[in-house]
């Protein structure tokens, strides 16, 4: 399948997950400069070197090609290699550069149109609006380290010494994140007001959670964590950007968190 190269707005980084072919890889999403929503992948990000990386809210130009093996309309393989970046947009004048960049993707109201636009158009990356928060759900994993598969794919690059050989060798193997985080979350809808649940996978909630439990603890840093997910978050114009699963089309992931500030009396899309 031929390649091609296309400018794209970089929105979401999930926290990497162990990987058979690459050791571990991220699910990156973002949008073209027609407003097309856009999956990318392998992104082995921690074994890419300083020139390959890349950062949320960054305009990259970047050699792209339709997957084969994922039949997901806005699912590409991106290459790296020479890749080109721009400086990230910035947060100045109520993140002015930010909104402004992203006004042209649609935005669902309601889950269950987002659910009804896969159905009926197939898609698999979509921008939804919570009308408020209402719980973060916590939750230990079944597992609290890798399993020996799991551990064995980490592993697999220093074994083989095949990828990534300047810079593998100084990556210290994946932290597990061992705890799963849900939003609960109030949609209206032609029937009322209804709450849905959906897992958080964004990079920067897992990030979030390292920060924390370095600063305060394994009994201190769920009350800061949840302060910034439900209080903080809530007193902004918050937006999920909602990911399905591959094999699962149904199961939607929140795959990223939009939060510019919100303006007085005046939505900001």
């Amino acid at each position: 399948m031929a390649t091609r190269r296309a400018n794209i707005l970089i929105l979401c980084k999930t926290y990497p997950s162990p990987s058979k072919r690459y050791a571990e890889t991220s699910c990156v999403a973002g949008m073209e400069e027609t407003g097309r929503l856009i999956r990318l992948y392998p992104v082995p990000f921690r074994f890419l070197t300083e020139e390959q990386k890349f950062r949320k809210w960054q305009w990259i130009n970047a050699r792209i090609e339709k997957t084969k093996d994922d039949h997901r309309p806005e699912s590409h393989r991106i290459y790296v290699d020479d890749l080109e970046r721009q400086e990230p947009l910035s947060t100045r004048q109520g993140w002015l550069e930010r909104r402004q960049a992203i006004q042209s993707i649609p935005i669902f109201s309601s889950f269950d149109d987002l659910e009804g636009a896969r159905v009926e158009q197939d898609i698999s990356l979509g921008l939804l609006r919570p009308k408020k928060l209402v719980e973060l759900e916590i939750n230990p994993t079944k597992e609290k380290g890798w399993t020996q598969e799991e551990l064995d794919k980490l592993m697999q690059l220093q074994k083989q010494g095949e990828l990534f050989q300047e810079t593998r060798s100084s990556v210290r193997v994946l932290q597990k994140i061992p705890f799963d985080f849900h939003y609960h979350y109030e949609c209206e809808t032609p029937a009322g007001p209804q709450i849905y649940k959906n897992k958080i996978v964004d990079w920067e909630a897992c990030a979030l959670y390292r920060k924390l439990i370095a600063q305060h603890g394994p009994q201190g840093w769920q009350a800061p964590f949840r302060d910034k997910l439900i209080r903080q978050m809530g007193e902004t114009d918050l937006l999920f950007l909602m990911g399905n699963m591959h094999r699962h089309r149904h199961q939607w992931l929140i795959v990223s968190l939009i939060y510019p500030p919100k303006e007085p009396q005046q939505a900001l899309f």
